[in-house]
């Protein structure tokens, strides 16, 4: 169902907030913000669905013309509504595309930080004992399911065809691997060695566009046997 807006000046779909929304806090200063940018994120993305959805309600998208042949605006489409709903959508792609890459360089700073206080309290740290109190919370749990790999090429009627992935498609967790210790696939590579013959959760993002984004948890069964080279019959490559 689309969603309908009386007056495109006025809209109903709430106005997510930009990159520049959420300044950084003086406290917290390495995590707080980051949680705020992934927020934003997320918010940037529900409105880009809304507003793709007035553009469905108009039987248009972002390439529907709207003159005719002889440069006339279509009587049969509300073209005011429709341009400046286009205008709003492509701002919000620049907006998501800025969060974006201040996510990105604020995960790798998130991820130096993990590693130095690892480093630094080795010899007493019980953090990955299963069971312990020390669990990532909501945002944690984001920024660990981060993506770290993307799916190059996918062999036809291997285990990772069979189980459903698509060239394109963005690995969030690979059974135990994930942003934070993938190690240049290294950690995949080590779990698809280990899991031969048995079931791995893979969860993915599909969809380039955020507005179009789909989050997918798929089963995938590493085996020699499938006629092909190698346990899984996909090529990823490292974000």
């Amino acid at each position: 169902m689309g969603l309908h807006m009386d007056n495109i000046h006025t809209p109903s779909v709430p106005s997510a907030p930009t990159s520049s929304s959420h300044p950084p806090k003086s406290s917290d200063a390495d995590k707080t913000p980051l949680l705020d940018l992934i927020a934003d994120k997320d918010r940037v993305e529900g409105e880009l669905k809304a507003l793709m959805g007035v553009l469905q309600s108009h039987n248009a998208n972002m390439t529907t013309p709207l003159t005719t042949f002889d440069g006339f605006p279509r009587s049969d489409l509300d073209v005011a509504q429709i341009r400046t709903t286009r205008a709003r959508i492509i701002r919000l792609r620049n907006d998501y595309k800025a969060l974006m890459s201040r996510i990105e360089t604020g995960l790798h700073a998130h991820h130096a930080s993990i590693q130095a206080s690892a480093l630094s309290a080795a010899p007493s740290s019980t953090s990955s004992v299963p069971g312990s109190s020390n669990q990532p919370t909501e945002g944690q749990a984001n920024v660990i399911e981060t993506p770290f790999a993307k799916v190059n090429s996918v062999v036809e009627g291997s285990p990772a065809h069979t189980a459903g992935l698509r060239a394109g498609d963005r690995i969030r967790t690979f059974g135990a691997a994930n942003w934070m210790n993938h190690e240049k696939l290294t950690k995949v590579a080590d779990v698809v060695r280990r899991s031969e013959g048995r079931n791995v959760l893979v969860k993915i993002i599909r969809g380039e566009e955020p507005e179009q984004k789909q989050e997918l948890r798929l089963q995938l069964t590493p085996k020699r046997d499938w006629g092909g080279r190698g346990l899984l019959g996909c090529h990823l490559l490292p974000i």
